[in-house]
């Protein structure tokens, strides 16, 4: 399996699982196109386009940074537009920018609200939407979104409803996107993590340190993805795939190395329910 010479447009790219997913495609070879905000390091978060740019190079890959705002239709437009133009066409659409607040419903002001919204499931709609023209000419063109498997359970909305519609608002596009170009064999489908992951979000507004130790690195997410990019379009699509059930399914059976503290038991994250079945050996704490 290999994604040598593919172009893939990836939002939130500048760090964490966005950025392993770039790393992986570069081994390849691959054209990506880095879209996100930050072109100055921040004082907390590490990374910015042009260093994910230069990391991209050194791992064999072709990057284009660009700063976007996925909130801004003319911006993500721009974006593809130049893309599409230096490397000849645009073959994967990976929706990984996100925003997250977990706060209740009378706890979240509306400003807050609608950055989610706007970030999570207008910028996915948005970024496939522009995407949508290239990928008709591609020869296995995918879109892939960072988002949870559509289960309707209460429990998975109480509490932090505004990030769960934000979030489910990401895989109903898929959904909807799957059947609309279904014909046009574009492969529209989501991923998400079994357990938490080892990013900035897990650091800094979720649950520190201890959290990050019992978490996974974001190269499980990355692997995970580059097995469903490989995969023929037209066999593929309006799918929810969790990580290490993709992995498992392509002969992955030591997961240990994903680990940040192997040996210790995972935390499941958000939206991954305790009767969904893991590979084996894989043990979970639940927090829900």
């Amino acid at each position: 399996m290999s994604l040598a010479g593919k172009t893939l447009f990836i939002t939130g790219a500048s760090r964490g699982i966005g950025l392993a997913i770039a790393l992986r495609a570069a081994r390849d070879g691959a054209n990506i196109a880095i879209a996100a905000k930050t072109t100055e390091p921040h004082a907390k978060l590490a990374g910015t386009i042009y260093s994910a740019a230069e990391q991209i190079e050194r791992a064999g890959g072709k990057a284009l940074p660009l700063a976007v705002d996925v909130r801004d239709e003319a911006s993500v437009g721009a974006a593809v537009h130049a893309c599409a133009q230096k490397f000849g066409g645009i073959d994967i659409c990976i929706n990984n920018a996100s925003a997250i607040s977990l706060a209740p419903t009378e706890q979240i002001d509306m400003r807050r609200y609608d950055l989610v919204q706007q970030i999570n499931t207008r910028g996915t709609f948005a970024t496939s939407r522009a995407c949508i023209p290239y990928l008709r000419k591609a020869p296995n063109p995918h879109v892939l979104s960072l988002s949870p498997p559509l289960d309707l359970q209460p429990k998975w909305f109480a509490g932090h409803l505004a990030y769960s519609l934000s979030k489910y608002g990401m895989s109903l596009c898929m959904l909807g996107l799957a059947e609309e170009y279904r014909a046009a064999g574009i492969a529209c489908n989501a991923l998400w993590p079994r357990t938490t992951i080892a990013t900035a979000a897990v650091e800094f507004a979720l649950g520190g340190p201890e959290m990050l130790r019992r978490s996974r690195k974001p190269e499980i997410v990355a692997d995970a993805a580059h097995a469903i990019l490989n995969r023929p379009a037209r066999e593929c699509t309006g799918q929810f795939f969790i990580d290490d059930s993709v992995l498992y399914e392509a002969g992955v059976r030591d997961f240990g190395v994903y680990s940040v503290e192997p040996g210790g038991t995972l935390l499941a994250d958000l939206f991954i329910d305790r009767s969904a079945s893991a590979p084996p050996g894989v043990t979970l704490e639940f927090l829900r």
